[in-house]
């Protein structure tokens, strides 16, 4: 619906029994987002102030949370904002936008988790050549890349979209998506949704076939050596395979509910909608802060002085 000359706005008719349990949701909602902040934010510092954790891996994973607290901003302040809104309106730039962040979000995880897998798979398979392998230029180069191929690839996917003519107004989401809006234009979309699927495809499918490539090797290297060199691989590793595994899992459930909507009840709809981006950036620090002994440690450091001090 025009409310301007140089506006459109679209309504975000996904949300359910919002009159009834508004306040409910913008506590768990707020409680969710507060939490994300804080426990990225207190891995992210222990790496960045620590110069022994100044690695490849550890940066890899500061990039990835950095990323998390990037795609959670992309979505819960927006969220919050509608839940104690009267009317869940956004502008069509502004929705747009959401989109483009949240789409940038979720591809550089994809990249970011390839990378990482990257350089698990030189530590364990190629040692003596890690630090020419993974020198810091080649960091920065992948890290460049885990975010500017993702930013090119939707930025061109989203000008397509700005330019099919829209004759429908209500996305039936809690947040906007670039193939929802697509379905919103009246002309023909054909070329958007071929587009479309050829994005997902070299942007998924390329780093989810590395990694598999890297685990494959990483785990016939732990076979042939003894049961300490194993646990030590597998430790390091555990948490980057976990993560892969659950945000590849989401991402499909994602891909299936965006493209098969209305085959699914709206509250399972609903739920594969966020889930990508509302459970893996607290997940992402959790898994990280637990299992690697290094960060778990500095992170336990602070904590037991204060109980010396307390005593």
């Amino acid at each position: 619906m025009d409310f301007s000359s140089n506006f459109t706005y679209l309504y975000l008719e996904g949300h359910v029994e919002l009159e009834k349990y508004r306040y409910f949701y913008f506590i768990i909602t707020l409680t969710v987002y507060i939490l994300i902040i804080c426990f990225n934010s207190v891995v992210i510092s222990v790496i960045y102030t620590d110069k022994h954790l100044h690695e490849p891996m550890y940066i890899f994973i500061t990039a990835l949370l950095m990323n998390s607290l990037f795609g959670a901003t992309a979505l819960y302040p927006r969220l919050m904002s509608d839940i104690v809104s009267d009317k869940q309106m956004i502008s069509y730039q502004s929705c747009m936008f959401q989109a483009f962040c949240i789409y940038v979000y979720g591809v550089s995880e994809f990249t970011l988790l390839s990378a990482m897998a990257y350089d698990r798979y030189v530590s364990i398979c190629k040692p003596l050549q890690y630090s020419t392998l993974m020198r810091m230029s080649i960091v920065r180069f992948l890290l460049f890349l885990s975010w500017f191929v993702p930013c090119c690839e939707i930025g061109i996917s989203l000008i397509l979209t700005s330019r099919l003519r829209l004759c429908k107004f209500r996305l039936d989401r809690v947040y906007c998506n670039n193939y929802a809006i697509v379905k919103l234009s009246c002309g023909d979309i054909t070329f958007n949704n071929m587009f479309g699927l050829f994005i997902l495809v070299i942007a998924v499918i390329p780093p989810v076939i590395f990694v598999i490539f890297s685990y494959v090797q990483i785990l016939t290297i732990c076979l042939k050596n003894s049961k300490d060199f194993r646990r030590k691989a597998l430790q390091t590793c555990f948490p980057h395979l976990f993560i892969f595994i659950f945000y590849t899992i989401t991402s499909c459930f994602e891909i299936i509910n965006s493209r098969f909507e209305g085959n699914v009840p709206h509250i399972v709809s609903l739920i594969m909608s966020v889930e990508n981006v509302a459970f893996s950036p607290i997940i992402n620090p959790v898994i990280y802060g637990l299992k690697l002994q290094e960060i778990l440690k500095r992170i336990k450091k602070p904590l037991s002085w204060k109980k010396t001090m307390a005593f």
